[in-house]
């Protein structure tokens, strides 16, 4: 039995342990009631809340945890309980339903409750700092500058509108699935507008830092109310103080990133979240959790609509929203007189390229910006070229850290894995044969912008990717260039793809459409196809048309033309009924147990207990043939930062199936002995197979 004892403090406390840790709450602790009555010697003393933060002692040194209850009644020894060191908040930080949430989210992706817990905290609270606006002139909430009107809608975007408005003060999750150019932002800013003339709060999650300045602008020039901005790109104290800004309910709106869902509201009244089939919205590693489907559960615990947009929706919404689970809102036109633009395939298996370019491409290059327009070419791929060989015996130059080829930078000249980040000098000789026939193969942006600043010397070539954009508002200096509108050409990655509005770009070329059409994951013909049609869907955004042209080894793929004629809805069509035929999500649920080691024979070892344990634990309950098994397998990268990997996948078309074995499996896997050779991890409904 349980032994009995006075006030127990249930505590999660920041450790890789999952469980809950138990101290004793000294009476010393205890506020003093806010009352100027004489209190009664009997009287019980008011407890702090759940949600407040408390340092407690943890071996030997101190740790800031979360209440999460007072008990009276702990299965250790009253003896062995420690007692709390210090409760640090008069009030709780975190709203007990956002508690709850926060709870149910660790426990769902099989997280320990406490480093979860502390990796949701702005960094300003994981200590015993006092949690306090503290103002200085960049730190504060961002006043707006109202400059401009809502806009007329279309009767599509009416309805959409409509439907929203009328979804006020209830849970509705919508999925305003919309062409690119459609106007899915200004419905956004409509529902957000009447969302805060109820005195209601709105949070929007944008996938990527590079999105929030453009986003941030475009509502500064809507709306009369201090706007908070969240992302990891700003300091701890501004972070802070916007996480602030928001539980107060001084700022109207919230702008962040995937980490922003669990920001406290005041006056909680709508969830945006743009570009929601976006990989970026699933955290990859660490605390695995889905900003996006928490979205969901946290718009159902405070009883408010969420509005998922995107013009090529994931296969997951699409078919939650055909089976009635979400409200589906379609924009089928561009908004305003843009059209939508001309696909045009270029094969590429007969012809020579140029750096990466055909002759076709390049022509209607010269013709777009003849004519005073800007043309965007998109690779995927950064650095000058991804292979540096020898021409004499074909030695690679490849890292020794991981099974991947280094690639080649000029800016400054370097060899980089983009996987560990090595850096190496590049050689002049061959250290196989000792030659000096060394080339680089293949193209990167570094290699496109310097081919087309040599093509086309008096247009400037402007290249946006993860290196042109290192220092502080480079990003936003080069988005301005852009958005002048002057012509010039545009080399990115997929920084460029996302969502932003270029209404000079009538020409979007991609230079290499082939790598998403054979990948290992099972989702990659689904992001090859999101990315074509978001990166397609930068021109002719304006009044002018646009023309993408794709250059492509395999024109004749059955699913890229189908892309290309059909568009994106009708691939979407095949590729679910292809998932459904192979029980894949979404007609099934996914889970992955990843483990590496450097030794190259411990995480498979790991892994084959795991699958022994998962086995045992399902023949225990019944369920032996409710859950798939597959592995240990070799990671797809069997070899990362000198570590070897090794993957278990988990299959099951019940959800609750799968978490039970979960559940019972991470807490055998948590007292074995080889679990300490190996670093181990689950991703629940993991995005990222590679």
């Amino acid at each position: 039995m349980p032994a009995t004892v006075q006030r127990i403090a249930r505590v999660a406390v920041p450790s890789p342990l999952r469980r809950i840790f138990d101290y004793v709450l000294p009476d010393a602790l205890l506020p003093e009631p806010q009352t100027n009555e004489p209190v009664p010697p009997t009287a019980e003393q008011p407890l702090p809340l759940p949600g407040v933060r408390v340092r407690v002692p943890f071996g030997n040194r101190e740790l800031t945890g979360i209440l999460l209850e007072i008990s009276l009644q702990t299965d250790i020894s009253q003896q062995k309980l420690r007692p709390l060191s210090a409760i640090l908040d008069d009030k709780p930080l975190i709203p007990l339903h956002l508690l709850k949430l926060w709870l149910w989210a660790a426990s769902y992706y099989q997280h320990p409750v406490g480093e979860a817990m502390h990796t949701l905290l702005p960094a300003g609270l994981r200590a015993k700092e006092t949690a306090a606006v503290k103002r200085r002139k960049s730190d504060s909430a961002i006043a707006s500058t109202v400059s401009d009107k809502p806009l007329q809608l279309n009767a599509e975007q009416q309805s959409a509108c409509d439907a929203i408005r009328q979804s006020r003060g209830n849970f509705n999750c919508f999925l305003l699935d919309g062409v690119t150019g459609s106007g899915k932002t200004e419905i956004y800013l409509q529902a957000i507008q009447d969302t805060l003339n109820q005195n209601r709060q709105a949070l929007v999650l944008v996938p990527e830092i590079s999105l929030t300045p453009q986003t941030l602008t475009r509502f500064r020039s809507r709306f009369d109310t201090p706007i908070a901005v969240m992302h990891s790109g700003l300091t701890p104290r501004r972070r802070l103080n916007a996480w602030l800004e928001a539980a107060s309910g001084e700022a109207g709106i919230i702008i962040g990133t995937r980490s922003a869902i669990f920001t406290p509201l005041a006056r909680p009244g709508l969830i945006i979240l743009d570009e929601e089939h976006d990989s970026s919205f699933k955290q990859q590693d660490g605390f695995r959790y889905s900003a996006r489907d928490l979205g969901i559960m946290r718009a159902r615990s405070e009883r408010i609509p969420i509005v998922l947009g995107s013009a090529t929706p994931s296969l997951e919404s699409l078919h939650n929203a055909r089976s009635g689970r979400y409200q589906h809102l379609r924009l089928t036109e561009r908004a305003g007189t843009a059209n939508m633009p001309r696909y045009i395939l270029v094969d590429t298996a007969q012809q020579p390229l140029q750096d990466g370019f055909s002759r076709e491409l390049l022509d209607a290059i010269q013709a777009h910006v003849q004519r005073g327009q800007q043309a965007l070419i998109f690779i995927n791929r950064r650095g000058f070229a991804p292979v540096l060989q020898c021409q004499d015996c074909g030695w690679t130059a490849e890292c020794q850290h991981c099974d991947a080829r280094m690639t080649l930078h000029r800016h400054p000249p370097h060899l980089r894995c983009h996987h560990c980040d090595r850096r190496e000098p590049v050689l002049r000789h061959c250290p196989s044969c000792q030659g000096k026939s060394i080339h680089a193969v293949g193209t990167g942006t570094e290699r496109c912008e310097l081919a087309l600043q040599q093509r086309f010397p008096d247009i400037p070539v402007v290249r946006v990717d993860r290196d042109a954009t290192r220092r502080k508002d480079e990003l936003d200096r080069l988005l301005e260039q852009i958005n002048e509108g002057q012509p010039c050409i545009l080399v990115g990655t997929q920084m460029l793809a996302k969502g932003h509005h270029f209404p000079a770009v009538t020409l979007v070329g991609v230079l290499d459409a082939d790598s998403g059409l054979f990948s290992a994951d099972f989702r990659g013909q689904e992001f090859m196809a999101q990315l074509l049609i978001q990166v397609a869907g930068r021109a002719g955004r304006a009044e002018m048309p646009g023309e993408v042209m794709i250059q492509t080894r395999h024109s004749t793929h059955q699913n890229l033309q189908t892309l290309i004629h059909e568009g994106y809805h009708a691939l979407a069509d095949q590729l679910l009924a292809e998932r459904k035929l192979a029980d894949m999500p979404p007609f099934s649920h996914l889970a992955v147990i990843r483990a590496e080691a450097i030794s190259a024979s411990a995480p498979a070892d790991f892994l084959l207990l795991a699958r022994q344990t998962a086995i045992q634990l399902l023949t225990q309950s019944g369920t032996l043939n409710r859950v798939t098994i597959s592995g240990p397998l070799p990671a797809p990268m069997e070899k990362r930062a000198n570590r070897f990997r090794q993957q278990l996948i988990l299959r099951s078309s019940s959800r609750s199936h799968l978490q039970n074995l979960l559940s019972a499996l991470c807490v055998e896997l948590e007292h074995s002995n080889n679990q300490r050779k190996v670093r181990w991890s689950v991703d629940v409904d993991p995005q990222d197979m590679i």
